[in-house]
C-alpha cells in the first residue's frame, strides 16, 4: 500500500480526493497496490468536508513522513507550491502537479532535482485537463521528431468565440453569459488574454523539444480585440476563429506563440466548440493525431492527477529532463510567415493592392475593406500596415489564418 498526501482541497484537489475514495479498487487494478490518502494540506481546517480528519497545516507533516512517497500538488499559484515542491523533491518524495504555471515557469529546475533525488515530478494534469497529453508525447510519440502542436487550449475563450459565431453576439456580452454558467472567472484575463494557454503550450513545447521556453519569452494575444464581424468574416470563408497555441518546427526554425486564427473547415479544430480542447500533434513518422476532450474542471483534471500518482508509485514511464531553451530558441517571431485576415477603414481597394499585393477581398462590416493577404512574414506584415495608416487607413482587426492545405473557400 502507497501512502500518498494531496496539497490543496479546492476544486482540483477535492476532485483528487473524490477519485482516490470513489475508484478505489480499480485504482489498485491499474497501480498494483492500493493508494491510502494520509494527509491534505490546506490553510483551512474545512469541519464540513468528508476528509476533516485528514487535514494537517504544515508541510512539515508531510516532508518529515518517511511513509508518504508520492504527494499531488493542487494549491495553483507559485510561491507556496514552488516552494513545498521543493521541499518534498529533496526529500526523496515524488510530486505530481496540475499546475501549469508553476511547470512553465519552473520545470527545468524541478525536473532535475527529482532526477538528483531519484523521485519522480510529473504533471500530465498541467496541460489539457482530463486529456491525455503529457504522456503520449513522452512516451508513445518519443521515437517521432514532432513538428507542430497547435491546439485550442483554453475552454472559456473557445466558448465565448462559439458563442459570438453561433448566437451572433459581441464579445461582452459572449464572456458574461461564460461568467454566468462558471465557464469564466469573475477576473478572466488569464483566459481571455491568452495567459492560460500560453503556460500550456511552454509546457507541451518543452516535452516535445526538451527546451522550456518561459512564458515572459512567448508572444502571446487573447481574443479581446475579437469583433462578432470579424467572425462572421471566417464564416464567410468557410473558418472558425479560435484561440491557439502553436509550437513549430520548420527546418532550424522553431516558433512558439498563442494567437487567434481563421482555422478552415479542413481542419479537425475548427469543428471544435464550446468549452472543449482539441490538440493536434503532427510527427515525421505518424503523421497528424488529434487529443479532443474537457480540458478543465474537477473530474476530468482529477483523472490526471490520479493517472500521475499511479506512474508516480509504479515507476512507468520515461523521467524526462528539460533544459533552459538557449539565446534564439525559439526563433524571433517577427520572421514567422502565414496568410493574414486584415480589416480596414478609410482605404479603397486599390490602396490596398499597392500595399499588399495579390489580395482576396472577403465581405467584412459595413464601410470595412476586409481582405486576405498572401503569404508574409509578421515583420513585412506590420509594414504594410504602417503604411496604409500613413495613408489614412485604420486597422481595425488582424487575424492570422492556420495554414492547412488550401486557403478556406466559401
Amino acid at each position: 500500500m502507497a501512502k500518498i498526501a494531496i496539497m490543496g482541497l479546492g476544486v482540483v484537489g477535492g476532485g483528487t480526493a473524490d477519485l482516490l475514495t470513489e475508484n478505489r479498487e480499480k485504482i489498485r487494478a491499474a497501480c498494483g497496490e492500493y493508494l491510502d490518502l494520509k494527509y491534505i494540506l490546506d490553510i483551512r481546517d474545512m469541519p464540513e468536508s468528508p476528509y476533516r480528519d485528514l487535514i494537517v497545516h504544515d508541510i512539515a507533516a508531510i516532508a518529515d513522513d518517511p511513509e508518504v512517497s508520492v504527494v499531488a500538488e493542487t494549491i495553483g499559484g507559485v510561491r507556496h507550491a514552488y516552494e513545498h515542491t521543493v521541499r518534498l523533491l529533496k526529500a526523496g518524495k515524488s510530486v505530481v502537479s496540475s499546475n501549469k504555471q508553476l511547470v512553465s515557469e519552473h520545470g527545468v529546475e524541478l525536473l532535475a532535482l527529482a532526477k538528483e533525488h531519484n523521485c519522480r515530478y510529473l504533471f500530465e494534469a498541467s496541460t489539457g485537463g482530463g486529456i491525455p497529453l503529457i504522456g503520449p508525447l513522452s512516451r508513445d510519440l518519443s521515437h517521432n521528431e514532432i513538428t507542430e502542436i497547435s491546439g485550442i487550449l483554453n475552454g472559456t475563450t473557445n466558448y465565448i468565440l462559439t458563442r459570438m459565431r453561433d448566437g451572433g453576439v459581441g464579445f461582452e456580452t459572449a464572456l458574461a453569459e461564460a461568467q454566468q454558467k462558471g465557464y469564466a472567472e469573475r477576473d478572466p484575463s488569464a483566459d481571455v488574454e491568452g495567459t492560460d494557454a500560453c503556460r500550456k503550450i511552454s509546457v507541451l513545447a518543452a516535452t516535445a523539444f526538451s527546451k522550456l521556453i518561459p512564458p515572459a519569452k512567448i508572444h502571446t494575444e487573447g481574443i479581446t480585440a475579437i469583433r462578432q464581424s470579424d467572425v462572421s468574416a471566417a464564416a464567410s470563408v468557410g473558418a472558425a476563429v479560435k484561440l491557439l497555441g502553436r509550437a513549430i518546427r520548420r527546418g532550424a526554425e522553431c516558433f512558439v506563440f498563442v494567437a487567434p486564427f481563421f482555422v478552415p473547415k479542413t481542419s479537425p479544430l475548427s469543428h471544435v466548440d464550446g468549452v472543449y480542447n482539441a490538440i493536434s500533434v503532427t510527427g515525421n513518422y505518424v503523421g497528424d493525431v488529434v487529443f479532443y476532450g474537457r480540458g478543465a474542471g474537477a473530474k476530468a483534471t482529477a483523472s490526471a492527477v490520479v493517472a500521475d500518482l499511479c506512474a508516480a508509485v509504479s515507476g512507468a514511464g520515461p523521467a524526462p529532463v528539460w533544459e533552459a531553451a538557449e539565446e534564439g530558441f525559439p526563433t524571433e517571431f517577427g520572421t514567422f510567415s502565414c496568410s493574414r485576415y486584415l480589416a480596414f477603414s478609410g482605404v479603397d481597394r486599390n490602396a490596398v493592392r499597392v500595399v499588399f499585393g495579390d489580395v482576396e477581398f472577403i465581405s467584412g462590416a459595413e464601410g470595412e475593406v476586409a481582405f486576405l493577404t498572401p503569404q508574409q512574414t509578421e515583420c513585412e506584415c506590420a509594414d504594410g500596415i504602417a503604411r496604409l495608416s500613413v495613408g489614412g487607413g485604420q486597422l481595425l482587426s488582424m487575424i492570422r489564418v492556420y495554414e492547412v492545405g488550401e486557403r478556406p473557400e466559401a
